[in-house]
């Protein structure tokens, strides 16, 4: 570190170390390592199955050998489009054994946004499930896939919940033809068998190892290509500023392992650390309430739209919470209000802590800023992290504000991004050698420090939209709509909302001689469902004859924004 850079935050560490040091293996030796010392321990549970850390790493190396067997070398892309279930998790540690890139993507992406991924990542072996086969198959002679593995939930069950799921969900699940090119999960794991050479590639910390996608600072869809070091250092950097990290506590891993937080925080950052996965595949706030109340975790993380809903949630009614040791919020903005809703209600259901707010972008992982256990302050996202370094600047400059001043939020540490991939101009503008020699994220969020290094959450510079803890980006469903035969143009907002925080509604110009008919409303939204992931659903399209414009001819959300503001306050 430069020692021009300010640190104001260690005064409020505490017994956090400010400094510490990170280890030189991959991700998946760094779990073996836990693993051989632990052999015992549970890693992760599923659908009542346990599955030791032994075990968990034999699973990786079957999984690994397989890989190989099929031809995936070092430094190709694996495209992982699973829940949080073993399989994603073998895959995803098999992936960086043998020193190849997991890419991993929503299993509820759109057929459009699939072929996207496939084809920037160039990735040559998918793996999914086979409820969202017809997603792959409907675009397979668009991508250049040479394998794509098709797994089942069952495949991870017992045999009593295996008969169990056959005569219920499994129903649901169309049938794959006969002369389908996949891959059964289970007959890929047979081919290992076969490989006699080397599994393990040698994998050093600064490798790459995760490509996540995120809007960036630009709010277009692109890979951030993140590091073994990346997803270590966090891991480390939690356990020593969570003050609460024990082998054998139980982490509730409901946020999806595509997103930085599921994949950094719920699983990496615990696995490494010997704690318990308790994976679920999909929830709602009902079934997250029923496992919380069930399993007594030790963690759950979560956004602030599943705080609220626990909050209203019956069935937490009177139920011991005293289990908790952290809990995390993260993804969007937590508000002071909801704070101390949540907060009362932890120490109603005798809880013993607070909600600990987090902030971070996924060119840095996920979170880069927590608050610290034994200090808050209201309206902070907290502190940064040990090694983890903020600085507010004037928007797209280098120049650092004083305190208490509003500018863009910059971050560095070993948490910091390797680039965009396909996009060296957005990577240069976003990851940033500044004059003290430090490397920089531009976020492109507002907020400040105050002279204690608290930092403060304005606003999102880049034009994005928070519904539910997931980003969505206005102008991948306004090409969406575009595309259409009958769409002119469109333009795509938020919108506020109690419960989801935004939810996202779409304006329609229609061409010339198209009626505004439910009928077309109807057909829009089909257009939609099939290239949208289900999250960034418009929840309804208002058509316009006109849509309101920019000096520069472009269309005018902000002007939308205000309108439909103006309508919830009228």
């Amino acid at each position: 570190m430069n020692s021009t850079v300010k640190t104001p935050w260690y005064s409020s560490y505490g017994d956090v170390k400010p400094k510490l040091e990170y280890t030189t293996l991959s991700m998946c030796n760094e779990f073996a390592k836990v693993a051989k010392e632990n052999p015992t321990l549970i890693a992760y549970e599923f659908m009542g199955k346990s599955t030791t850390y032994a075990n968990a790493i034999k699973d990786v190396e079957k999984c690994a050998r397989s890989l190989k067997e099929i031809g995936v070398k070092k430094g190709d892309k694996v495209t992982v489009c699973l829940p949080n279930c073993p399989q994603a998790i073998s895959m995803f540690y098999a992936i960086n054994m043998i020193g190849a890139i997991g890419n991993m993507i929503h299993p509820l992406s759109g057929e459009a946004e699939i072929a996207f991924y496939l084809n920037d990542s160039k990735s040559v072996c998918a793996i999914t499930l086979d409820q969202f086969y017809s997603k792959f198959e409907s675009i397979r002679d668009s991508v250049n896939l040479k394998h794509l593995i098709i797994s089942s939930v069952k495949d991870a069950l017992s045999p009593i919940m295996k008969v169990g799921y056959a005569l219920t969900e499994g129903k649901k699940v169309p049938k794959i033809p006969q002369n389908a090119d996949i891959i059964y999960y289970n007959d890929f794991l047979k081919k290992g068998v076969n490989y006699k050479g080397e599994i393990k590639e040698t994998v050093l910390a600064n490798d790459p190892a995760v490509v996540l996608y995120s809007g960036g600072t630009t709010g277009v869809n692109k890979g951030i290509l993140l590091s073994n070091l990346n997803f270590n250092a966090l891991g480390a950097q939690l356990a020593e500023m969570s003050g609460c990290f024990e082998k054998g506590r139980v982490m509730l891993a409901a946020m999806p392992i595509f997103h930085g937080f599921g994949l950094g925080v719920s699983i990496h950052a615990m696995l490494i650390n010997g704690a318990k996965c308790l994976l679920v595949p999909r929830f709602t706030p009902t079934s997250y309430a029923k496992i919380i109340k069930k399993r007594k975790p030790n963690f759950i993380s979560g956004v602030p739209t599943l705080y609220e809903a626990l909050l209203r949630s019956p069935i937490l009614d009177g139920v011991d919470l005293s289990s908790l040791v952290g809990v995390f919020s993260g993804g969007d903005t937590l508000s002071i209000d909801l704070k101390r809703r949540m907060d009362k209600f932890l120490a109603d259901h005798n809880a013993k802590v607070r909600v600990r707010e987090g902030y971070g972008t996924t060119e840095c992982v996920t979170a880069s800023c927590l608050t610290p256990i034994e200090k808050e302050k209201e309206g902070s996202i907290g502190i940064p992290l040990p090694d983890m370094y903020y600085k507010i600047v004037k928007h797209n400059t280098e120049e650092e504000l004083p305190y208490g001043e509003e500018g863009e939020i910059c971050i560095a540490g070993p948490t910091v991004m390797v680039e965009y991939i396909n996009h060296k101009e957005e990577t240069e503008e976003t990851r940033r050698t500044h004059s003290d020699g430090m490397t920089w994220i531009h976020t492109g969020d507002l907020g400040y420090m105050d002279q204690e290094g608290f930092i403060y959450f304005r606003q999102r510079i880049k034009r994005m939209i928070v519904t539910s803890g997931y980003n969505v980006y206005p102008s991948n469903i306004e090409n969406v709509l575009d595309s259409h035969k009958d769409v002119n143009m469109s333009c795509v907002i938020g919108v506020d909302d109690s419960y989801k925080m935004k939810k996202i509604k779409a304006f329609v110009m229609l061409n010339e001689g198209v009626s505004a008919t439910d009928d077309v409303k109807k057909e829009l939204l089909a257009h939609c469902k099939t290239n949208v992931a289900k999250y960034a659903m418009p929840y309804d399209i208002e058509f316009r004859e006109q849509l309101p414009k920019t000096l520069v001819g472009k269309v005018a959300y902000r002007v939308l924004e205000e309108e439909e503001s103006g309508l919830k306050q009228a």
